[in-house]
């Protein structure tokens, strides 16, 4: 089976984007175009196509993806010589990495800093430990995980410069819970730099609105599905829409397993090792343009600390969040808008 067909029928992506073409007959079809980055089924579409030809759309899509492949090519934690991969088995000695990539790290320890370790980016060494693409999937050793949590700490990671010091030479980073998001904003303003005013970028859960969707002298926002849980994106429970604007959802339900009566799902707690126990199955926010990232970290830190918490931080941060919940209910910011499917 080839890696980008897995991919899909993995279910990975937890938002999806409700593509209605030929607007009023006057807008030619969309280019869209899918590339597989980060584990991950990626999907660029352009809409703006009566002021720009396919040609240049094309274009457009083939720098975006060669932005994808080179942000992988600096934070995956599991391709040799990535700036990540070289941190991580540096074991302990400082390493030169891109600006970028700094970047990243920086805004990923402000997360793990913000949330209490709640989210932190130096989870690598359990992360390893659980293997949910594996064709019989185990629970990792207790002793195992627990060896593995002591090497998780934020406060570990040292940045002098462009250089990065883990101060534990154990420890591993981790930025899954947060490239994506950065990748997603970095990809729109390359895409917006090359003339694009309407399209979507679609990194798994991660959706990024550039303008809205053209149609008869209007624009609308783009429709967003969100997904119902363990339907393999065969269902939605609504929709959300958005303009200029980037929404993101992390569930439970996006990569898991079941042993011995238990269900293992990959959002882990850094205390534990384990997954984290939540009264939430996905989450789901809204933010404006450029902050994929910000909403990337969020999304995990409000579905580990439960509904209760997460909607009073979204409120005190005037943030806009739709949690579906192991009960089935939802729990929804009135300004988020979300549109349950009739």
């Amino acid at each position: 089976m080839n890696k980008i067909r897995k991919a899909v029928l993995l279910a990975l992506t937890a938002l999806i984007v409700i593509v209605q073409t030929g607007c009023a007959g006057k807008t030619k079809e969309p280019v869209i175009r899918h590339n597989f980055y980060f584990d991950t089924v990626c999907s660029i579409a352009i809409y703006d196509m009566a002021d720009m030809s396919e040609d240049k759309a094309n274009a457009a899509i083939d720098e975006a993806f060669k932005l994808c492949s080179r942000y992988e090519s600096l934070l995956s934690r599991t391709k040799e010589g990535t700036d990540i991969y070289r941190i991580n088995n540096a074991q302990g000695a400082p390493v030169e990495c891109d600006p970028e990539t700094v970047e990243v790290i920086r805004k990923g320890l402000y997360y793990s800093e913000m949330s209490g370790g709640v989210f932190d980016i130096t989870i690598g060494k359990v992360t390893d430990l659980w293997d949910f693409h594996a064709e019989e999937p185990e629970v990792p050793a207790e002793d195992e995980l627990r060896e593995a949590c002591d090497t998780v700490g934020w406060e570990k990671v040292q940045i002098e410069g462009n250089t990065v010091t883990l101060t534990d030479p154990r420890t591993h980073l981790d930025l899954g819970g947060i490239a994506k998001g950065f990748i997603a904003d970095r990809v729109g303003e390359d895409l917006e730099k090359n003339g694009v005013t309407s399209a979507y970028i679609s990194l798994g859960g991660n959706v990024a609105c550039i303008g809205g969707k053209p149609g008869d002298g209007t624009e609308t926002p783009f429709r967003i599905g969100v997904e119902k849980p363990y339907s393999n994106q065969s269902e939605i429970v609504g929709v959300v829409e958005a303009k200029d604007e980037t929404v993101v959802t992390s569930g439970v339900y996006q990569r898991y397993f079941d042993a011995n009566g238990t269900r293992y799902h990959h959002i882990l707690n850094a205390e534990t090792g384990y997954p984290a126990q939540t009264d939430i199955v996905g989450v789901t926010i809204r933010d404006a343009k450029g902050k994929s990232a910000d909403c990337d970290a969020l999304a995990t830190i409000y579905l580990i600390l439960g509904s209760e918490k997460a909607m009073q931080l979204a409120e005190e941060s005037s943030g806009e969040i739709f949690m579906i919940l192991s009960d089935g209910s939802f729990k929804s910011t009135e300004a988020m808008g979300f549109s349950p499917e009739q």
